[in-house]
């Protein structure tokens, strides 16, 4: 459904109005596409601090294929700004992140990007542990104020290691990001696997997403495809037609299957003999009701296809050894298992649920497997779903975020695609919000 409220606020009325009443005023998103595939603009690489990666990280940001320039008068109006706040230790070294970023916040462009750099709060030195944990205060709140359609993020490298950030700074700082924002992302020291052609990142492995009918799997589909996947999508046999039509469109094969059987993970191993590069759990359902009014079937229904499907056939499938390695888990979870809804006790609980997966299962899928696994959590996405709900809460779900507008299935698309790149190895165990940075839940 069209955000006409959008579409006002963009028009001279509907600036002059909102400006007046103090009505949330947001601006329009540039997404990725053949005609905008990346930032326009310069971007600016600052440094608090004395830090120790400067020059190994000035050559990975010229491989972004942004202009790169540390003299913020040469960039009048940067399309991105990366601060290396690495070296804050101290609670006085904090003043080098305002003396960087104060003089030139207001010069970012339009639907510009700022990644914070940091590192992971030490536990032995509690000075530099409460500087670093600082920065994410600064970067949440500074997501909540930049406007103008731009985004803050901050990213946590491992010590002394800039090169597994690769792929992260290349979704981070392009149109790809443009619905996610206030994130920290903690990366590990892995080395990134070999990626041969950035614009085919996928070229060669093989993906299954479930639930890929249509909405938000269909365009999870739709983006591994585009990035060189050969794409399974798998749905419920009763949603059969509508999957062979979007597996069609995409060249991709359907695999009409209940993933919720018994012996779904042994058919998805015949399915794909080769084994799967990337395995994406998108199924969902929702059986709203407050808990008071819920019976046990609702509950059990909800539980069993967003979570109990998923811990049972990634188990066997991992088990098997279906899943090569090198590969990728990513499931979906949502902002209401971060911040409830109600409602939705049953829906909350099963996306909470795939939260604590993701934490407890990605250190040993990693070390026993060589797999990732991560998860998205969206918030408001326009679409079948959502289009259905009351226009109230409709309008309110749209603006309680610091973009002030709902995303679109492909928001989720491409942090997934992000997620199951073969150069993302040191993105493991991240549960990265899809959500415009919602008021709700931090």
């Amino acid at each position: 459904m069209a955000d006409r409220y959008l579409h006002f606020t963009g028009t001279a009325t509907g600036r002059f109005l909102t400006r007046r009443l103090g009505l949330p005023q947001p601006a329009p998103l540039r997404r990725w596409s053949l005609e905008t595939q990346s930032l326009d603009g310069p971007l600016l690489h600052l440094t608090a601090g004395d830090s120790a990666v400067t020059e190994e990280l000035a050559a990975l940001l010229a491989t972004t294929g942004l202009e790169v320039t540390g003299r913020p008068g040469q960039a009048a109006r940067p399309a991105a700004m990366v601060l290396d706040a690495t070296a804050v230790d101290s609670a006085s070294g904090l003043g080098a992140v305002h003396a960087a970023l104060h003089p030139v916040v207001r010069s970012l462009a339009p639907g510009g990007r700022i990644v914070v750099l940091g590192v992971r709060p030490s536990a032995d030195d509690h000075h530099q542990a409460a500087a670093q944990q600082a920065l994410e205060g600064f970067v949440r709140s500074l997501g909540k104020e930049i406007g103008k359609g731009a985004t803050v993020q901050l990213l946590r490298l491992a010590p002394g290691s800039v090169a597994p950030a690769e792929s992260t700074l290349r979704f981070l700082l392009s149109p790809r990001s443009a619905y996610v924002s206030g994130q920290v992302i903690e990366l590990s020291g892995a080395a990134p696997g070999p990626v041969a052609d950035w614009s085919a990142p996928l070229d060669g492995r093989t993906a299954l997403v479930t639930g890929a009918a249509r909405g938000i799997g269909a365009a999870v589909a739709s983006v591994l495809a585009r990035d060189g996947a050969q794409v399974f999508c798998l749905d419920i046999p009763q949603s059969a037609d509508e999957l062979k039509r979007t597996a069609d469109r995409l060249g991709a094969t359907a695999l009409p299957l209940d993933i919720t059987a018994d012996d779904a993970a042994e058919r998805i191993g015949a399915a794909v003999p080769g084994g799967l590069d990337v395995l994406v759990h998108n199924a969902g359902i929702t059986r709203d009701r407050r808990l008071a009014n819920m019976p046990a079937d609702r509950w059990a229904s909800v539980i069993e296809v967003n979570l109990g499907s998923v811990l049972r056939t990634t188990d066997a499938l991992l088990k098997s050894g279906a899943v090569n390695r090198g590969g990728r888990i990513v499931a979906t979870a949502s902002i209401a298992g971060i911040a409830g809804n109600n409602g939705q006790t049953n829906y909350a609980a099963s996306k909470a649920g795939i939260i604590g997966l993701v934490r407890s299962l990605a250190p040993h899928a990693a070390a026993d497997h060589g797999v990732t696994v991560n998860a998205v959590a969206p918030g408001f996405i326009e679409t079948g779903m959502t289009a259905a709900v009351p226009l109230f809460i409709r309008e309110a779900g749209r603006r309680m975020n610091s973009l002030a507008q709902g995303g679109l299935p492909v928001d989720v698309a491409e942090t997934t695609a992000w997620f199951a790149q073969p150069a993302s190895t040191a993105v493991n165990g991240q549960i990265v919000r899809v959500c415009g940075q919602s008021l709700l839940g931090a």
